[in-house]
């Protein structure tokens, strides 16, 4: 089984979500989808930008925990270092 990191932003350097999942497309579609009130619902952040993935949990959670304490600049560095474009990476995941 593989985990994830993953980061959201409403639009090109616009709000950012960063969290932690064991299914990358479904929990990105039940952010699109609105599924429950949520920061993410709030904000309008439903656009997958960047991702990472692990072997185990414990890993993923500590990383999610580092960059969720990063710079905000730091975390778009992250992202232009992935995804210089800010294309939606969730349209790739089928």
């Amino acid at each position: 089984m593989a985990f994830y990191v993953y980061i959201l932003a409403s639009k090109r350097n616009g709000t950012l979500y960063t969290g932690v999942t064991n299914n990358l497309a479904r929990r990105v579609y039940e952010h699109r989808e609105k599924v429950t009130v949520s920061f993410t619902a709030r904000y309008g952040v439903s656009m997958l930008v960047y991702y990472e993935e692990y072997e185990r949990v414990v890993e993923a959670i500590a990383r999610e925990k580092v960059v969720k304490r990063w710079r905000r600049a730091w975390k778009l560095d992250l992202i232009e270092g992935l995804n210089p474009t800010w294309r939606d990476l969730y349209l790739e995941l089928a």
